[in-house]
């Protein structure tokens, strides 16, 4: 099946960017519960110096990820960037101490988020920024204006949102240009999921818009294999290629859409190296009908 190397973000603005559709998120280059410094300093730094040497030019980040975390490994593995990398941020929610997660998303946590970000990533202008949909006091239509004033005033070069779901994504589309989305996605996590408190809303329930917009989907927890039952069409795939079940599952979203761009993530280099083998899986159209 035909499984395009390459995608365009904002392709119909004045500055679209090109990237690889293998990219990297670095939520895992954290300590445990994504917070604090990563177990392994060196291994991390080594992934994103390996990553960039490997040809990723996507990376996905958040100033809440440790808190500060990747953004501050990034700057310190991989600075100066190179001209066509591109660093994906997410604005929209904070951390506590005791780990818990709250919206972050009032105008002046927002701009305070970008400043953050442009800080700690060294950067005059944030390239893509996420505005990550968490509830809150702040209503999403409010939340947008605060974001597409920042892109006017040059702190924003391309806006997209996370976490959205079908009239969130509507919704900022009339509002102004939705560059990408960032939804959770994988083979066994397709639809809206609860856990806790928190809720991620599913890449399929948005897909078709992207696509039908040529809106880049960008997966995020792509990875998770059970929900709850083992994902068993993935591992017969697996087996059938001779590979591990993620690789297996990484393939079949580059083979889903054209319009899919994973970031698997990790903190071993030995598995980042076999997640990024698996843009060679070439899966046949009697694979993908399977695993339907």
């Amino acid at each position: 099946m035909s499984n395009p190397t390459t995608i365009t973000i904002a392709g119909n603005s004045k500055h679209p960017l090109t990237v690889n559709r293998l990219g990297y998120g670095t939520m895992r280059l954290t300590g445990e519960g994504i917070y604090g410094e990563p177990p392994n300093r060196p291994e991390a730094l080594q992934i994103l110096k390996k990553a960039v040497e490997s040809g990723v030019n996507f990376i996905d980040t958040a100033d809440y990820y440790g808190e500060d975390v990747t953004n501050r490994l990034i700057a310190e593995a991989i600075y100066p960037y190179r001209d066509d990398l591109v660093i994906c941020t997410k604005v929209g929610g904070a951390r506590k101490p005791d780990k818990s997660w709250i919206p972050y998303n009032k105008p002046e946590n927002l701009r305070a988020s970008i400043e953050n970000n442009l800080r700690t990533l060294k950067i005059d202008q944030v390239t893509l920024v996420h505005f990550r949909a968490m509830g809150g006091a702040m209503n999403f239509e409010q939340a947008m204006e605060t974001m597409f004033k920042m892109q006017q005033e040059g702190k924003i070069l391309h806006v997209g949102v996370s976490n959205v779901t079908r009239d969130d994504l509507q919704t900022a589309m009339k509002m102004g240009e939705i560059a990408s989305v960032e939804n959770m996605y994988g083979h066994a996590q397709r639809t809206t999921h609860k856990a806790g408190h928190m809720e991620s809303n599913g890449g399929e329930e948005v897909l078709d818009i992207c696509e039908k917009n040529e809106i880049p989907l960008v997966p995020y927890f792509s990875l998770f294999l059970s929900t709850p039952k083992k994902d068993v069409r993935i591992a017969e795939i697996a087996k059938k290629y001779g590979v591990n079940e993620i690789q297996a599952n990484i393939a079949w979203l580059l083979h889903k859409s054209p319009w899919i761009l994973p970031i698997p993530g990790t903190s071993s280099l030995v598995h980042f190296e076999e997640n990024i083998a698996a843009a060679n899986i070439k899966l046949t159209k009697e694979d993908m009908d399977f695993l339907q």
